[in-house]
C-alpha cells in the first residue's frame, strides 16, 4: 500500500492542481512500481510560508523581499 505525502507551502493551491497531483502521483507509482492505484494513498499537506524554509531563510521572509 503506498502512501505518497506531498508538502506545498499555502500559496493559493487550487482544488483542480491539488487534483492534478493526486492523479499524477498515483500514476507515477502505478508506472515505476507497477502498484494498484487502488490502494494508493496521497496526501497534500499546505504548509504556511512561515513554518517552511530554504537556503537558512524563512521562506515568507523571501517573498516579502520579491
Amino acid at each position: 500500500m503506498p502512501y505518497i505525502n506531498i508538502k506545498v507551502t499555502d500559496e493559493k493551491v487550487t482544488k483542480e492542481q491539488k487534483r492534478l497531483l493526486i492523479e499524477g502521483a498515483t500514476q507515477l507509482v502505478v508506472d515505476v512500481l507497477d502498484k494498484n492505484p487502488k490502494t494508493t494513498h496521497i496526501v497534500i499537506d499546505e504548509v504556511p510560508i512561515e513554518n517552511w524554509g530554504v537556503n537558512g531563510k524563512q521562506y515568507s521572509r523571501i517573498k516579502m523581499k520579491k
